[in-house]
């Protein structure tokens, strides 16, 4: 491909390049370009929102360049401190290796994992003694660091900001030295972070990376950036009926955002299924068969569309509902939150005590009102659990 053809498939579901000038320099030279991701394993789902930048990388890979994937094993333990108006809750090593075992059976479901280089960055970051954090905080300033936005909101608010969350950005900045990064990707809350990285090279010699930075897509329930701990996710591991359930819940005026971020879908062809006069269920159909689709199969997303059709459009319970084992380890008798969230069908108790709240939950279509509801395992065997709109499962 040519340069411009390479910067128009780059540059669909980007934010901002800094800078595209220099991107075309570097897409000029004769060599594939090193792109550096970093993740860190704070959780076991890789959501749609995790995908876009995932994508991002794809993008890279599928253009020739070497697509490096930095598993943050090291960093995980302190939590991004990005858009949090807290402190984050440290993870145990053991915690971090479960979490990354998990993520990593998924990426192959967007990457060439054969042709990706996945570096832990406990490789270097591990490594580094007392005296080598004390020369990497003399490459920055107090000041520069408190440019961060949400450090300077936590500032002001008189919140407390604790001292190895100021050292965030200085270690992912290493992990693009220590890679010799031609290209970072992130999210639009990983711009403080990224350019930190072409700080550092900087200061070590190097040339500095370019910051690719995606949108932030925003989850189910139409308001939040797309997160775990909120339950307005994705998973790209959901079940096929699941994953398009979910995904026809989203409001309307998100259908051409996901379309973008989300599938391969050409946009002027993703615009026309939003014109005026279309009926936006229609585009949001063609959305959810699309993402299936890429995660399971055309066949799987031909099968959720008529579960949906059934279920949802002709008001029916589902008879095939998806069958699940009550986990045997639940105390005797069950809350039903718990069982909810052992099932894997909300991220927490306390998300699922709160769709029993507004009445989202129902056994054999009978609403659940009491959010402490406790039950016989004999009563709830052979019944079809409802959570949310889009979630069955028949237990056994």
């Amino acid at each position: 491909m040519t340069i411009d053809e390479q910067l128009a498939v780059l540059r669909r579901g980007t934010a901002e390049i800094i800078s595209e000038a220099e991107l075309r320099k570097k897409l000029e030279k004769d060599r594939p370009l090193r792109v550096k991701l970093g993740v860190d394993p704070t959780a076991r789902d890789v959501t749609l929102g995790w995908a876009v930048v995932l994508r991002k990388l794809r993008d890279f890979q599928r253009l020739g360049h070497q697509a490096v994937l930095v598993i943050g094993d090291f960093t995980a333990m302190i939590g991004d401190p990005s858009g949090k108006s807290k402190t984050r809750k440290q993870l145990t090593a053991d915690e971090v290796l479960v979490n990354v075992e998990a993520v990593k059976k998924q990426f192959g479901k967007i990457l060439d994992i054969e042709k990706t280089e996945i570096r832990p960055n406990s490789e270097w970051l591990g490594a580094m003694n007392f005296e080598d954090v004390l020369r990497l905080c003399a490459k920055t300033t107090v000041a520069r660091i408190m440019e961060r936005d949400d450090f300077t909101k936590r500032w002001e608010a008189h919140q407390a900001i604790a001292m190895h969350e100021l050292m965030y950005p200085l270690l992912q900045g290493t992990d693009s030295v220590a890679l010799h990064a031609d290209v970072e990707l992130g999210g639009t809350d990983q711009k403080f972070n990224n350019l930190m990285g072409r700080q550092l090279q900087e200061a070590n010699g190097q040339d500095a990376q370019i910051v690719v930075l995606s949108p932030l897509l925003v989850g189910t329930d139409g308001k939040d950036k797309m997160s775990q701990s909120l339950g307005n996710y994705v998973s790209i591991i959901d079940a096929p009926n699941d994953m398009f359930g979910k995904t026809m819940s989203i409001p309307d005026d998100l259908i051409l955002n996901w379309f973008e971020l989300c599938t391969d879908v050409p946009m002027d062809e993703a615009r026309g299924l939003i014109a005026e006069g279309k009926n936006p269920r229609d585009a949001k159909v063609r959305l959810a068969k699309e993402i299936v689709a890429l995660y399971h199969s055309p066949d799987a997303a031909e099968a959720a569309e008529r579960y949906f059709v059934e279920t949802f459009s002709k008001r029916q319970q589902p008879v095939d509902a998806e069958e699940a084992e009550i986990p045997a380890d639940l105390e005797e008798p069950i809350p039903l939150a718990n069982l909810i969230t052992g099932l894997g069908m909300t991220k927490s108790n306390g998300n699922a005590r709160d769709l029993i709240k507004q009445g989202g939950v129902s056994l054999d279509e009978v609403k659940v009102t009491d959010p402490f509801a406790k039950l016989d395992r004999a009563d709830l065997v052979g019944k079809v659990l409802r959570v949310g709109k889009h979630q069955f499962r028949k237990l056994g």
